[in-house]
């Protein structure tokens, strides 16, 4: 039986979602000004983005069952875990804590986008035997997170 070789061009469907999307390749970036962001590397996992409606009773006595209304949304405070890598670290605890508000921009393999704002701190996780160092960015949110939908990408493209 002869062996055929086949060759795939991977980055031809990367940007394809229509089946689903795998994380790999998520990036997270940072900006002092929202123009030109730099790469936060060793990102390890990204939290649930968005937000939750508050949820406001207007049950009165005439009511059998509790009623309510959505109110404003409830942002979460973003904690990204990250696998040390000495530089990464450094980049980020230079204004670790300073309260001051930064741009923040998470890119998916598809192109897709969540741009927020908010100040943020680091703290070192847990260690053990055989385990590698991993540290957490939490911001706190002052505005989104904003998303952007990925471009669409036709058939064969």
């Amino acid at each position: 039986m002869k062996k055929t070789k086949l060759v795939f061009d991977l980055q031809r469907f990367a940007a394809d979602a229509s089946a689903g999307l795998a994380a790999t390749g998520t990036k997270l970036e940072m900006s002092t000004d929202g123009t030109k962001f730099d790469v936060l590397g060793g990102v390890k996992t990204v939290p649930d983005m968005g937000a939750d409606p508050e949820n406001i009773d207007v049950t009165d006595l005439s009511d059998d069952k509790k009623k309510s209304i959505p109110g404003i949304e409830n942002t979460a405070t973003l904690a990204f875990t990250f696998v040390y890598k000495g530089s990464n670290f450094a980049t980020v605890l230079e204004h670790n804590g300073d309260n001051k508000q930064y741009h923040w921009k998470v890119t998916y393999p598809d192109g897709m986008t969540a741009t927020f704002v908010g100040s943020y701190t680091v703290k070192i996780g847990n260690l053990a035997v055989n385990g590698a160092l991993e540290y957490t960015v939490s911001i706190i949110l002052s505005d989104g997170p904003n998303f952007t939908a990925a471009e669409a990408v036709s058939a064969g493209a």
